[in-house]
């Protein structure tokens, strides 16, 4: 007897009202089981479409993404190509021409065709020639003493630099201004000398 009071499955203390009432709602007429389990089949059906309607745009979604990456440029290379099609007419006049001028001028139009594709792209010069030194759009390669260009302004551009909307693509390789040669250090390095 004392192993029946110590046993957690047993239920003694039950009211019978309560069992019965269990009993009546876990018997169901023939008809509403047939309905639930009708509605049990529209919901697994709905469920296992919109799985497969989600397995699909995934599907979808993966090809897209690769096909993006795969011919995002596609845009910017059809615009490069008439750029390609005229240095190429550009060396085949110049091969028999007896004077570069006409090169000259046609290698310059088709630069300048380059520079608007890669500016209708968003790709834009950095600025050099006279502006302060930024080390963030600049690389600065040597320093010169100046008396026409400030200290730390640049004083010539050996490299072009480029940036895409707000990105840096490329710095700009510059050579900078170290301000003026006094004469005073001058006279120091003969000194030291």
């Amino acid at each position: 007897m004392a192993d029946e009071a110590l046993n957690p499955n047993t239920f003694d203390d039950l009211d019978p009202d309560s069992s019965d009432s269990v009993c009546a709602r876990s018997q169901a007429s023939p008809g509403q089981l047939t309905a639930k389990e009708e509605e049990l089949k529209a919901l697994n059906d709905k469920y296992l479409r919109l799985a497969a309607e989600f397995d699909n745009y995934k599907r979808l979604a993966h090809r897209d993404q690769r096909d993006q990456i795969r011919f995002g440029n596609e845009q910017l290379l059809r615009e490069l190509l008439p750029v390609v099609d005229n240095l190429e007419r550009a060396i085949k006049a110049a091969k028999g021409a007896t004077s570069s001028e006409g090169l000259i001028q046609g290698v310059d139009l088709t630069l300048k065709q380059l520079q608007g594709v890669l500016g209708k792209f968003g790709v834009q010069s950095i600025p050099t020639m006279g502006q302060p030194f930024d080390p963030s759009g600049h690389q600065a390669v040597a320093t010169v003493p100046s008396s026409q260009v400030p200290d730390q302004h640049v004083v010539e551009e050996c490299q072009r630099g480029y940036r895409l909307h707000d990105r840096i693509l490329r710095p700009a390789m510059v050579t900078v201004s170290s301000g003026e040669e006094s004469a005073s250090n001058g006279n120091e390095r003969d000194n030291v000398n």
